[in-house]
């Protein structure tokens, strides 16, 4: 069965990978209070009560509340999950008791009421079939008698927890930012490091990657709570991530925290030292802005990296060329040096996340009808980046395609055929075998533009 195009244009980030569900509610019939927000996303609140008499309101904006009368009875305890476009996550607080061995989060109760459930993939990209083949589902269940039904508490933690997968696209670089590291700084920067990280589906390479991340945003050692036999107890337990629909984005209108923070979160994690790309006004013509060209190994690298490398070495940049890998440390103080990156669309130009303020991103677009990608997954995220974005798309002509195809042939000229025809065909032509051999004279116009943007 062929896979359709939009499904697999979808996966077309996770090309780079080392490996290449939604919030289903249980029958909800107990004596808490529950409230669905018809929204961008949707709310369901729990709240324990003493009393299932409750009067129905109306408010403003849609949210309809029961509450019990007596509601200066109630206790602090209560289960509340968002299920939105990208993500799912519930917060829940009181008498929680995370079992690994079954992958469920118990709310414990003392009083007898009807217990609820639901289950929920802690990654965050919600709706992504494919992704979600490679997390383990968690069940929630809320209203649990505390002495007969849920578990006994083997250790008792005295600050809250985050339970999120290193499942999915990890791996990719793009989805590891995307999915994964900003979502957990969005989720737990609040704790200001008291918090403790329980990670399902754990990659032992992927904590090694970004151990400085995750030592920045918890002081508390990783638990593996897929292996764990005991039983972990908190006050407050986050299961999910939270995130924005769009790709590397947060909205500082919707959260206290904005991608100008975020980069400055990363620059202190990593100790960059450049915060602001070079001025050639006030330079005076002293120091060469420098530029970096993100290579490539195999599929769209370019061929010609050293007519590239000549020619903006004319222009008067100082040019590095470097294979960007699974070293962050190394690869953000690279990165951070430079005041240009250039590179083929792939999860490598990610990495923009470190570059100084005000630098420039130069996204090279290879023929196949992915603009849309391009311009979703580096060229808006950028400008939310305080970064300069150029789009350079190129002609055939500069494709190594041309050489594998006659002049006349529909993977040449009608890419949207080979589209139709399914998902894999696409790939394995436009994302496997092509390379990039750029026309030097035509790119030069280019780099000037970027060199004028330097000068502003």
């Amino acid at each position: 069965m062929r896979m359709s195009m939009d499904v697999g244009l979808n996966m077309l980030r996770i090309m780079d990978s080392f490996s290449s569900e939604k919030l289903r509610g249980g029958d909800i019939s107990s004596s808490m209070t529950t409230i669905v927000t018809e929204t961008s996303s949707s709310e369901i609140e729990m709240v324990e009560e003493s009393d299932t008499t409750g009067t129905n309101e109306t408010i403003s904006n849609g949210t309809t509340v029961i509450k019990n009368k007596n509601s200066s009875q109630q206790k602090e305890m209560k289960t509340v999950c968002h299920v939105e476009e990208s993500t799912e996550f519930c917060e829940m607080n009181g008498d929680i008791r995370v079992d690994g061995n079954s992958s469920t989060v118990f709310m414990a109760v003392d009083t007898m009421v009807a217990n609820s459930s639901w289950v929920i993939g802690p990654y965050a990209r919600r709706g992504d079939e494919e992704a979600f083949k490679r997390i383990t589902k968690w069940s929630i269940k809320s209203g649990v008698d505390a002495y007969e039904e849920a578990p006994q508490c083997d250790q008792r933690h005295n600050v809250p927890a985050i339970i999120f997968s290193t499942g999915g696209y990890a791996g990719n670089n793009f989805h590891d930012y995307t999915d994964i590291v900003l979502p957990l700084y969005l989720t737990s920067r609040q704790f200001d490091g008291e918090v403790k990280f329980l990670i399902t589906d754990k990659n032992p390479w992927w904590i090694e990657k970004f151990r400085n991340i995750l030592q920045k945003l918890s002081r508390y050692e990783l638990v593996d709570i897929d292996k764990e036999v005991n039983v972990h107890c908190f006050t407050s337990v986050i299961v999910g991530l939270k995130r924005y629909p769009k790709e590397l984005k947060i909205d500082p209108s919707k959260s206290p925290y904005s991608m100008k923070e975020f980069r400055q979160f990363l620059r202190s994690a990593y100790s960059l030292k450049k915060e602001n790309a070079i001025n050639m006004k006030d330079n005076g013509g002293k120091k060469r802005p420098r530029l970096l060209i993100v290579s490539r190994k195999s599929t769209r690298a370019f061929t010609n990296t050293d007519a590239i490398s000549g020619m903006a070495t004319r222009l008067g940049y100082e040019v590095v060329v470097t294979e960007v890998d699974s070293h962050v440390a190394r690869v953000a103080e690279m990165v951070n040096s430079c005041d240009v990156m250039m590179g083929v669309h792939g999860a490598g130009l990610t990495n923009m996340v470190f570059l100084p303020e005000n630098a420039i991103l130069i996204q090279v677009i290879p023929i196949g009808g992915f603009e849309w990608l391009a311009k979703t997954d580096f060229g808006e995220p950028s400008k939310d980046m305080n970064l300069r974005y150029i789009g350079y798309k190129i002609k055939t002509e500069e494709s190594s395609l041309i050489q594998q195809y006659p002049p006349d042939h529909e993977v040449l000229n009608d890419p949207y055929a080979v589209q139709k025809r399914g998902w894999y065909e696409f790939k394995s032509i436009y994302l496997q075998k092509q390379n990039v051999n750029l026309d030097v004279d035509r790119f030069r116009a280019t780099l000037l533009r970027a060199l004028e943007l330097l000068h502003q």
